[in-house]
Protein backbone atom coordinates (compact mmCIF):
# COMPACT_ATOMS: atom_id res chain seq x y z
CA UNK A 1 0.00 0.00 0.00
CA UNK A 2 2.86 2.39 0.85
CA UNK A 3 4.44 1.80 -2.57
CA UNK A 4 1.18 2.58 -4.33
CA UNK A 5 0.82 5.84 -2.39
CA UNK A 6 4.45 6.73 -3.10
CA UNK A 7 4.00 5.99 -6.79
CA UNK A 8 0.84 8.12 -6.97
CA UNK A 9 2.55 11.00 -5.14
CA UNK A 10 5.50 10.81 -7.54
CA UNK A 11 3.16 11.00 -10.52
CA UNK A 12 1.30 13.95 -8.98
CA UNK A 13 4.58 15.71 -8.18
CA UNK A 14 5.78 15.20 -11.75
CA UNK A 15 2.47 16.43 -13.18
CA UNK A 16 2.32 19.51 -10.96
CA UNK A 17 5.95 20.47 -11.72
CA UNK A 18 5.50 20.13 -15.48
CA UNK A 19 2.31 22.26 -15.80
CA UNK A 20 2.49 25.90 -16.70
CA UNK A 21 6.17 26.06 -17.61
CA UNK A 22 5.88 27.25 -21.19
CA UNK A 23 7.70 30.55 -20.69
CA UNK A 24 11.48 30.91 -20.54
CA UNK A 25 11.37 32.82 -17.24
CA UNK A 26 12.03 30.78 -14.08
CA UNK A 27 8.97 30.04 -11.98
CA UNK A 28 8.80 31.45 -8.44
CA UNK A 29 9.12 27.87 -7.14
CA UNK A 30 12.41 27.42 -9.02
CA UNK A 31 13.79 30.58 -7.42
CA UNK A 32 13.19 29.17 -3.93
CA UNK A 33 14.95 25.82 -4.47
CA UNK A 34 17.34 24.64 -1.78
CA UNK A 35 19.22 22.11 -3.93
CA UNK A 36 20.73 22.49 -7.36
CA UNK A 37 20.91 19.18 -9.25
CA UNK A 38 23.24 19.00 -12.24
CA UNK A 39 23.87 17.80 -14.90
CA UNK A 40 20.35 16.86 -15.82
CA UNK A 41 20.07 14.59 -17.77
CA UNK A 42 23.10 12.80 -16.35
CA UNK A 43 25.17 9.88 -17.66
CA UNK A 44 27.92 8.97 -15.17
CA UNK A 45 27.31 11.18 -12.11
CA UNK A 46 25.03 13.88 -10.76
CA UNK A 47 25.73 16.50 -8.10
CA UNK A 48 23.44 17.84 -5.41
CA UNK A 49 24.55 21.28 -4.26
CA UNK A 50 22.93 23.51 -1.65
CA UNK A 51 21.91 26.90 -3.04
CA UNK A 52 21.22 28.72 0.23
CA UNK A 53 22.72 28.71 3.69
CA UNK A 54 23.69 25.15 4.42
CA UNK A 55 22.38 23.56 7.59
CA UNK A 56 23.33 20.25 9.13
CA UNK A 57 21.05 17.28 9.56
CA UNK A 58 19.53 16.93 6.09
CA UNK A 59 18.89 13.49 4.59
CA UNK A 60 18.90 12.90 0.83
CA UNK A 61 16.95 9.99 -0.65
CA UNK A 62 16.81 8.88 -4.27
CA UNK A 63 13.88 6.75 -5.43
CA UNK A 64 13.50 5.07 -8.81
CA UNK A 65 10.25 5.42 -10.72
CA UNK A 66 8.99 2.05 -9.46
CA UNK A 67 9.15 3.40 -5.90
CA UNK A 68 12.24 1.59 -4.64
CA UNK A 69 14.73 3.62 -2.63
CA UNK A 70 18.12 3.29 -4.36
CA UNK A 71 20.19 5.79 -2.34
CA UNK A 72 20.13 7.45 1.07
CA UNK A 73 22.69 9.73 2.70
CA UNK A 74 22.27 11.27 6.15
CA UNK A 75 23.92 14.52 7.26
CA UNK A 76 24.92 15.36 3.70
CA UNK A 77 27.58 17.95 2.95
CA UNK A 78 27.05 21.14 0.94
CA UNK A 79 27.94 19.22 -2.26
CA UNK A 80 27.13 15.54 -2.72
CA UNK A 81 28.13 13.59 -5.83
CA UNK A 82 26.13 10.51 -6.77
CA UNK A 83 27.81 7.84 -8.91
CA UNK A 84 25.32 6.59 -11.51
CA UNK A 85 27.30 3.60 -12.82
CA UNK A 86 24.87 1.10 -11.25
CA UNK A 87 21.74 3.06 -12.17
CA UNK A 88 19.50 2.12 -15.08
CA UNK A 89 18.31 4.61 -17.64
CA UNK A 90 15.18 6.46 -16.48
CA UNK A 91 13.71 9.11 -14.22
CA UNK A 92 14.61 9.26 -10.53
CA UNK A 93 13.00 11.25 -7.74
CA UNK A 94 15.02 12.87 -4.97
CA UNK A 95 13.74 13.97 -1.58
CA UNK A 96 15.53 16.26 0.85
CA UNK A 97 14.34 15.75 4.43
CA UNK A 98 15.09 17.78 7.53
CA UNK A 99 16.00 16.38 10.94
CA UNK A 100 12.38 15.66 11.82
CA UNK A 101 11.85 13.66 8.61
CA UNK A 102 9.72 16.30 6.89
CA UNK A 103 10.30 16.61 3.13
CA UNK A 104 11.56 20.14 2.50
CA UNK A 105 12.24 19.66 -1.22
CA UNK A 106 11.60 17.05 -3.86
CA UNK A 107 12.43 16.91 -7.53
CA UNK A 108 13.50 14.65 -10.34
CA UNK A 109 16.48 13.98 -12.54
CA UNK A 110 17.03 11.79 -15.56
CA UNK A 111 19.72 9.19 -16.19
CA UNK A 112 20.47 8.66 -19.87
CA UNK A 113 23.11 6.15 -20.89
Amino acid sequence: MKRILLFISIILLTTINSKGQTSREPSPDALQRILRVYPNPATTFTKFEFQKNFGQGFTLQVINFIGKQVFEAKNISSTTTLDLSSYNRGVYIYQLKDQSGKIVEAGKFQVSK
